[in-house]
């Protein structure tokens, strides 16, 4: 039982990136997940997550207009498209899957994590 991201790399203010998480051994259409990411000498915050129970996403204040999340169930994978970033999107992006119950978008709920990918952005 696994979580395995990518798709994390270096781009220029204004670039794009598409994050992918793979799920392996459970399935993610029975989950709520999510993006978090920590940037150095900062708490981890959460950047979007997909409910399971009603389908609601919810977006990060500053990453709404931005940022897209998704998920193919077919793949068993999830994704965060990240559209015109900046220095301030730089951090260790994780994903992360709670139970079909999970109904917020905070960390201490969720209970599988991937190890992370690093987005850096300069200016």
């Amino acid at each position: 039982v696994q979580l395995q991201a990518s798709g994390g790399g270096s781009v220029e203010t204004g670039g794009s990136l598409r994050l992918s998480c793979v799920a392996s051994g459970f399935t993610l259409d029975s989950s709520t997940i999510g993006w978090f990411r920590q940037a150095p000498g900062r708490e981890r915050e959460a950047v979007s997550c997909i409910i399971n129970k009603d389908g609601s996403t919810y977006y990060e204040d500053s990453v709404k207009g931005r940022f897209t999340i998704s998920r193919d169930n077919a793949k068993n994978t999830m994704y965060l498209q990240m559209n015109d970033l900046t220095p301030e999107d730089a951090a260790v992006y994780y994903c992360a899957t709670g139970s079909s119950i999970v109904v917020v978008c905070v960390d201490a709920f969720f209970a599988r994590w991937g190890q992370g990918t690093l987005v850096t952005v300069s200016s």
